[in-house]
């Protein structure tokens, strides 16, 4: 009788994780970070259709990274989600931290139990009152959230991006010098990223109730090159 190939649950969930940081590595990354009038999003995204950044709700933005089409079904999910929740109960009672669990929890059932993990990494973003209450969830592949403070990178080469971030960041820098931070942070010191290579959105206190807004076409060449 043969005796079934027996493999250590330890190295499985290697074998995964290996799986999905690849994929995400080939990917481009983004940046998210606290400014002077809310919080900004920044893709290296040459596509004009294919969006990394979208609008989940009033104060709520959703961004991925890795393969499109499963973190597009994620940001579908939340979108049916959060109206749900809104209808029902209140437009107040939707919010990131909520959303960022309900995340988390599929991804991790999916590492843990499906053959083939996830190949993504998003960010769940929202607008707060004031800027110590901004949320910026970053969820890895595996289920794993993190709550971060002021900025983080998602994507390939999210470490070197996240030192020269670092680096760069200015508490309460404007639309104009936060937008050309991150830019320079995603291209690095060897090349540089203009208007048709990024996506850039925005959750502002000045756009109303729903605070999304997209920075692109003429307003982003004139923020990165006036």
């Amino acid at each position: 009788m043969t005796m079934p190939y027996y493999v250590a649950p330890e190295q499985v969930m290697k074998d995964r994780a290996e799986y999905a940081q690849k994929g995400i590595a080939r990917g481009r990354a983004l940046v998210a970070v606290n400014y002077a009038d809310g919080i900004l999003v920044v893709a290296e995204n040459p596509s004009r259709t294919l969006h990394k950044i979208s609008e989940i709700y009033d104060r709520v933005a959703f961004a991925g990274v890795g393969k499109y089409n499963e973190f597009d079904q994620l940001r579908v999910a939340g979108i049916r989600h959060a109206d749900t929740k809104g209808y029902a109960y209140s437009r107040d009672d939707v919010d990131a931290r909520s959303l960022a669990n309900l995340y988390a929890q599929h991804l991790g059932q999916v590492f843990t139990h499906e053959m083939k993990p996830l190949e993504v990494e998003i960010l769940v973003a929202e607008l707060g009152p004031s800027e110590q209450e901004n949320r910026l969830y970053h969820i890895a592949y595996d289920g794993t959230v993190v709550d971060e403070q002021r900025s983080t990178v998602l994507g390939g080469e999210a470490e070197a991006i996240a030192r020269r971030l670092d680096q760069t960041y200015v508490e309460g820098w404007s639309l104009r010098d936060a937008v050309r931070g991150c830019a320079s942070c995603l291209a690095g010191p060897d090349r540089s990223l203009g208007a048709d290579d990024l996506e850039v959105a925005v959750l502002s206190s000045g756009n109303g109730r729903r605070a999304f807004r997209r920075v692109d076409g003429e307003e982003l060449e004139a923020v990165l090159h006036d």
